[in-house]
């Protein structure tokens, strides 16, 4: 296999590894006020996530910006209740998604931090590497292809539980992003670093 797919391979089992699952909640809580015909706006804010991630990913990975990974953890958990615990006052006009709202904000500036995250265990790899543009471009790459098919799947849960189910979407997204913002609290808990 090429050195592309390898890094791509790695970065898509990456976001879809199931110890992995603070990613996946804020892909989740992000996409929660969406339905599959707003599919457009979804990819927008997937890839808004992936350029902010990208962009700490690869200075982290060249040793321009450091963190502790303790602090990182942490914040990770706090992107993620903050993006859950701000859909639980979404109005009902609000559950329409207009052209911006603040979720474009939270992917990209909280992508930052999840790149961080990221970075940790991309470094270990890629300690072997001459060069770190086409592992660090195949990585993401993979990582934008995983956090589709989480999307994809929430999407299609969504439409069968609001559209077939008639469960409303406003009931829809208190259930789901309560949910999100307990587990993120608890997630919060076990990871502060003080």
């Amino acid at each position: 296999m090429s050195q592309f797919g390898i890094y791509f391979d790695l970065g898509r089992e990456h976001i879809l590894d199931i110890n992995g699952y603070d990613h996946i909640l804020f892909v989740i809580a992000l996409c929660v006020i969406y339905q599959l015909q707003d599919w457009k706006k979804v990819l927008i804010l997937v890839t808004a996530f992936t350029i902010g991630h990208s962009i700490t990913l690869a200075l982290s990975t060249l040793q321009i910006v450091s963190f502790r990974t303790d602090i990182v953890e942490f914040l990770i958990t706090v992107t993620i209740f903050i993006t859950a615990f701000v859909n639980l006052f979404r109005t009902k006009s609000a559950l329409t998604p207009s052209n911006f709202n603040i979720n474009y904000f939270f992917a990209l500036f909280f992508g930052l931090i999840h790149g961080l995250g990221f970075s940790t265990y991309l470094k270990s790899m890629l300690g072997r590497e001459d060069s770190i543009v086409t592992p660090l471009l195949a990585f993401n790459l993979g990582l934008e292809l995983g956090q589709l098919i989480i999307v994809l799947f929430f999407m299609v849960a969504a439409f069968v539980f609001v559209s077939l189910f008639n469960v409303s979407r406003r009931d829809w997204n208190l259930v789901i992003s309560s949910a999100v913002a307990g587990i993120a609290l608890t997630l919060m808990i076990d990871a502060r670093f003080w």
